[in-house]
């Protein structure tokens, strides 16, 4: 593929630089890829979509055959596509889809055939895509999916053709206002709303032979309801549907945005309804089950016939607990089979979790008469069941139901030919969803008032910059048709599976040796390394530990809240500053991200990947602005998780969500976030991320010209450089564009005297091109350094592009960038006697030295190393003296017990993380 050739100016440097290396593996990599269940072997195997990385140059796209088989080597029909390319064009990192298997094996090996035809076993999914509607039969469900209308699945029905549930829709509950607790006797009418799906589009993947993804988007509209009260379209959603061949399990990735008035529109409920036909059943062969703690399960029939004074038989009473037909009636004991119209039939169910350590159950003979308490518990495992013993039925159920509480299960009409199962997201028998501002101002009307309230609460305040509008949120449901009501150890396997999806991944060593997602990290070698580098693993093990057990001890969870943690401790409190401005949700400050998924690349362990899964889903979504002005955007750390009014790309940066997207096959959700920020700096002509600190600020001004953003070298052009190498990578819609704007963007920074030191540039957001700062209009050479420059993946990103150039990277590019690895930790002399001033104070240091270390790395220079190991363990950040500890506390100085370690900041979390990763890779036996 041709490559844009760059003419570069070259910068002097006190040492010489070695060009950008080519990094080809193509020689060293193994044809046949071992891949690994995370977890070990699973208990079910419902179909599995994994990632696979290649050596550049080795397989030209387009040129090549996958084949898989178990690692006892049975033929496995497999599913593949390309997920990104390397510069060259051959393939980087591939997809890969397996179908459903009643045995679950221990492990696959996929083999790559080069120069080969390409064959594809066929799996035994059928799809029909037709005008009204498309129908996929993978030969153990078959599910219609409408193109229109407000049902998204029409029908699911078992391979021996029985329906079991029709009328799939998404509902919503919404009030305008909420009342007043507060003492204000001036109460506003409140109105009411009852909405649900309506479909815009209804599409399915071209390739479906192992794997098909139907994906329906639309939003939500006044129902067919008694209510009188009306509500515009809102809340837009899109349900992609994977249904794999010899599956009978759907896996449903729901995505909703929030596109209401934080202080009028309240959501009251999201749900995902079934109607399930009971018709035919008897009462008593008809079974609720519902899934509790730990694999345990209420296990119910709408008319019960155990317990009764009097006794039905023994085999009677078996088959109803066990969920089987019973016995015909004639067989039993006549004082029952006389008596079964006094047996009240249980209409509606009810599991309802509002707190993550407690759930409640219910249940009534019909509306208007009372709940009937059932003994609840903890943690439910979310999933539910509706269905008879010959009519066959439907379970489904959401992941991390109690974690993202408050949720619900909803079973009502199982007394009636039809009876409905609601899964509720978000419960009706929470709160109203309150988004508005967890303050009015305070009075804070001009930059001025808010600079200085910064300096207390930390918190970027600005009236209006608090709002939700265009946050969005992804929940993961799984739905199984069954012919029969199956065992309570069935429903158990299938709630485990669904709360911990089996994932399949190449091992840690094969993902390093291929270079496919950087090289700045490695595998650590307990063999060999020395006692200091292995008293840091031992550190970064106990960070990791600490941080998982936090979440679980200070109970994040919730709807919104699950998958972030907190920024800052207040050691008199002994809590993390939930309540204190910038210093409560972490938004990714400093990239925690990276440093866990990184570990999760070195070590393969599964509880970091599941630490970062959950975490790449929160941030991505509800730390992101995917519509409105803000749109491409996140927002800096605060109390709420949109309330800062420090808008940035730094949040939304890409790079975040990269070693999941890779590692997941290409997660179609995850991609689109990709893609969509392919605008994101559009972005800079709403927020301007200086306009409080500009001289004169807050005095009005012109509007921005869209030729000449500032663009910080740091933070946004990393946020930038990465939304446009990974579309390259990607080869996505807009890969040219993205192509030309990252080279427009290196040469206009490598033509800058000072390079990145310069601090600033003038940003053409149509052309990517960089000019010298107002501030130096000539181009004299501009100093201006921050800390939080290199803090949020600039130094990943920039190792990741000169890999994936190569000899095509701009020497002078290359040498800017050295030269502010160089010189970031050196003296202010020898700043000065480059720069012609020092960089004045910074801090962050541990965190910089891995700028240091790749610095020496490259230049293979034995004293910057041992500079690099000085700055982390010498400078800032956590010391080597540090306890590396956590205390226990309890009794009355805390609300719970819990595990404090005071002397942990999430800044220094993030840094110590990355660095030491980054530093044992490229200079560990300087250690």
């Amino acid at each position: 593929m041709h490559l844009t050739v760059f003419l570069c100016s070259v910068f002097c440097l006190p040492y010489v630089a070695g060009r950008a290396p080519s990094t080809s593996n193509a020689s060293t990599s193994s044809d046949v890829v071992d891949v690994k269940w995370l977890e070990g072997k699973p208990a079910l195997n419902f179909g599995t979509t994994f990632g696979l990385p290649w050596p550049r140059g080795k397989y030209p796209s387009g040129q090549v055959a996958f084949s898989a088989a178990t690692d006892d080597g049975e033929d496995v029909a497999l599913q593949s596509w390309v997920t990104s390319h390397w510069a060259d064009g051959s393939i980087k990192w591939t997809g890969h889809a397996i179908p459903g298997s009643a045995s679950v094996p221990g492990g696959y090996k996929v083999t790559a055939l080069k120069g080969t035809a390409r064959r594809l076993r066929r799996g035994a999914i059928k799809v029909d895509d037709a005008q009204d509607g498309i129908v996929v039969d993978t030969g153990k469900l078959k599910a219609s999916f409408p193109k229109s209308g407000n049902v998204l699945i029409s029908s699911l029905s078992t391979s021996s053709g029985k329906v079991v549930s029709t009328n799939g829709k998404l509902v919503l509950q919404s009030q305008s206002g909420v009342p007043d607790t507060g003492g204000n006797s001036a109460k506003a009418e409140i109105s009411y709303y009852q909405l649900e799906s309506k479909i815009n589009t209804t599409t399915v993947d071209e390739d479906s032979s192992v794997r098909t993804l139907v994906t329906v988007r639309g939003d939500h509209r006044i129902g067919d309801s008694e209510s009188s009260a009306t509500h515009d379209p809102w809340i837009p959603f899109t349900v992609r549907f994977y249904l794999y061949a010899n599956s009978d399990t759907i896996r449903v990735v729901h995505t909703l945005l929030f596109d209401g008035v934080a202080d009028k529109d309240f959501i009251t409920g999201i749900g995902l309804r079934f109607d399930i036909p009971l018709a035919g059943e008897e009462l008593y062969d008809r079974h609720i089950r519902i899934a509790g703690v730990d694999g345990g399960f209420l296990n119910e029939a709408v008319k019960g016939i155990t317990g009764l004074r009097r006794d039905p038989g023994q085999a009677v009473r078996a088959a109803q607990f066990k969920g089987k037909k019973t016995p015909d009636v004639s067989t039993w004991a006549t004082a029952v089979s006389t008596k079964l119209q006094w047996i009240p039939a249980w209409n509606d169910y009810t599991l309802t979790q509002l707190s993550p350590d407690g759930f409640t159950l219910k249940k009534r003979t019909k509306s208007g008469q009372s709940w009937v308490k059932i003994p609840g518990g903890t943690r439910a495992g979310g999933l539910a069941y509706l269905g008879g013993a010959t009519t066959g039925g439907l379970a489904v159920g959401l992941r991390d139901f109690w974690k993202r509480y408050p949720t619900s299960i909803d079973i009502v009409n199982a007394a009636t030919d039809s009876g409905q199962l609601t899964l509720w997201l978000y419960s009706p028998a929470g709160e109203p969803m309150d988004l508005r501002p967890f303050h009015d101002g305070l009075g804070e009307d001009t930059y001025a008032k808010q600079l200085d309230a910064l300096d207390i609460t930390y918190e970027d305040y600005e009236g209006g910059y608090n709002t939700p509008h265009g946050i969005g949120r992804t929940n993961e449901i799984f739905i199984r048709p069954f012919d029969s009501t199956p065992s309570s150890d069935e429903l158990a396997a299938l709630t485990e599976f669904i709360n911990a999806p089996p994932v399949l991944v190449p091992q840690p060593e094969y993902i390093k040796q291929t270079g496919a997602i950087g090289t700045y990290w490695d595998v650590p070698n307990k063999t060999t390394t020395t006692q200091a580098a292995q008293t840091i693993e031992t550190h970064l093990d106990f960070l990791n530990k600490f941080y998982q057990g936090q979440v679980e001890q200070r109970k994040w969870y919730g709807f919104w809240d699950y998958g972030d943690f907190m920024h800052t401790y207040d050691k008199d409190r002994h809590t993390w500053s939930y309540d204190i401005g910038g210093y409560a949700w972490d938004n990714s400050e400093l990239s925690p991200d990276l440093f866990i998924w990184n570990y999760f690349l070195r070590t393969g362990r599964a509880d970091v990947y599941r630490f970062a899964e959950a975490h790449v889903r929160h941030t991505s979504e509800v730390d992101v602005y995917h519509l409105g002005p803000y749109s491409g955007f996140g927002t800096r750390h605060g109390v709420q998780h949109w309330s800062d009014s420090a808008k940035q790309i730094r949040v939304s940066t890409p790079i975040f969500r990269q070693i999941f997207y890779y590692i997941s096959g290409g997660d179609e959700r995850i991609g689109e976030l990709i893609h969509d920020l392919m605008d994101a700096d559009k972005a800079f002509l709403i927020v301007d991320p200086r306009r409080k600190i500009r001289v004169n600020n807050g005095t009005g001004g012109t509007a921005p010209d869209p030729t000449a953003i500032d663009l910080d070298l740091g933070i946004d052009f990393s946020g930038l450089a990465a939304i446009w190498l990974i579309e390259w990578e990607r080869r996505g819609p807009r890969w040219e564009e993205a192509r030309s704007k990252l080279n427009a963007t290196m040469q206009g920074i490598a033509s800058l005297k000072n390079g990145f030191v310069t601090g600033l540039g003038l940003y053409n957001i149509y052309t990517g091109e960089v000019k010298p700062p107002l501030a130096d209009p000539e181009n004299q050479g501009h100093v201006e350094v921050s800390h939080l420059s290199a803090s949020f993946g600039l130094p990943e990103i920039v190792a990741q592009i000169t890999q994936y150039l190569g000899d095509d990277l701009p020497a002078s590019f290359d040498e800017a960038w050295l030269d502010y690895c160089y010189y970031y930790g050196a003296g202010a002399s020898e700043q000065t006697t480059r720069y012609g001033k020092s960089f004045g104070s910074l801090n962050l240091h541990q965190g910089h030295s891995r700028l240091t270390a790749y610095a020496a790395k490259r230049l293979g220079n034995a004293t910057l190393a041992a500079r690099a190991w000085n700055e982390f363990l010498k400078t800032d950040g956590f010391a080597p003296t540090a306890p590396w500890a956590s205390v226990p506390l309890d009794g009355s100085q805390v609300l719970a017990p819990v595990d404090e370690a005071a002397w942990i900041f999430t800044n220094d979390f993030a840094l110590y993380g990355l660095a030491a990763i980054e530093n044992l890779a490229q200079v560990g036996d300087a250690i």
